[in-house]
């Protein structure tokens, strides 16, 4: 079995996905959880100059997405052809472009224009994201894409509570309830949970 280490912030978000993956395909790894204040120190030492990374054998992977679509293959999570592998990506880039507008209002540091930024979203873009991520995991039993489990879940789980953070809406399961059958069915696999209940605790 090689030797596998996972580096990322001592939060879920973005690292969560790939430590899930490798809980459930029972690959033992350092999970390598680096506070910020040494991420300074830390990250030119990355391949990319940033986290999450993946260590086989020494050699470093980067890309969130990617590691979770390798390890998602590794693992039997993907798609019985290319057709399934498509809808997969093409979903998964759907919840990731959610996040992405998240951010773009999360991160900015000047309050007013923050607030500009949010009610803008909010006013433009939620509701048509939102209600088709639902429609999406509804029309998949629950799932991102095939109506069954793929790499594509973990990655919806690992990143759900941050994005609930980034959007300011705590109650986004009780308003969707769909998505918090999507985190469960990750999230309740015997190997994962075991990783779960092991795991330093954390809220996003």
């Amino acid at each position: 079995m090689p030797k596998v280490a996972t580096y990322y912030f001592p939060i879920k978000a973005l690292g969560e996905g790939q430590r899930m993956l490798l809980a459930y395909g029972g690959q033992e790894f350092e999970d390598k959880r680096i506070p910020m204040e040494e991420w300074p120190e830390f990250k030119p030492k990355t391949l990319f100059g940033q986290m999450p990374v993946l260590e086989i054998d020494g050699k470093q992977y980067a890309q969130s997405t990617a590691i979770c679509r390798y390890l998602g293959r590794k693992y039997g999570l993907n798609g019985a052809d290319l057709e399934e592998d498509f809808e997969i990506d093409q979903n998964v880039e759907f919840f990731n472009d959610i996040r992405s507008n998240a951010a773009a209002y999360h991160y900015e540091k000047d309050e007013a224009v923050k607030a500009r930024k949010l009610a803008e979203f909010r006013e433009l873009k939620y509701t048509f994201l939102i209600e088709k991520l639902n429609e999406i995991l509804e029309k998949n039993n629950g799932h991102i894409a095939l109506g069954k489990l793929t790499w594509g879940d973990f990655v919806f789980a690992g990143l759900y509570d941050y994005l609930k953070l980034m959007l300011q809406e705590p109650n986004l399961d009780e308003k969707y309830p769909i998505f918090k059958k999507t985190v469960e069915a990750v999230t309740s696999l015997p190997k994962v949970k075991a990783y779960i209940d092991a795991a330093p605790k954390c809220d996003f």
